[in-house]
């Protein structure tokens, strides 16, 4: 978890630079905040996932994580098979 923080952060730099390069928009001050509070907000919440996750596993097991992963692949393949 902790190693894609750094390459996350430069995939969404370079796309970020390569959009501008190829639209070849200006970005104000107030879309730059924008950018930074979703950043702030979105590292603050992952870090918080990943501290529960760890928790979680340390404490208990994969069996009920493996019993969503069925049911809900089996919600999935029964929604495209009547309505896909």
């Amino acid at each position: 978890f902790f190693l894609a923080i750094p390459v996350m952060f430069g995939a969404s730099l370079l796309k970020i630079l390569k959009y501008i390069k190829n639209v070849g928009l200006t970005i104000s001050g107030t879309e730059i905040q924008i950018l930074i509070a979703g950043l702030i907000s979105a590292f603050i919440v992952s870090v918080i996932a990943i501290k529960f996750l760890i928790k979680y596993v340390k404490k208990n097991d994969f069996k009920v994580f493996g019993w969503y992963r069925i049911i809900l692949g089996l919600i999935v393949i029964l929604y495209f098979s009547i309505w896909g």
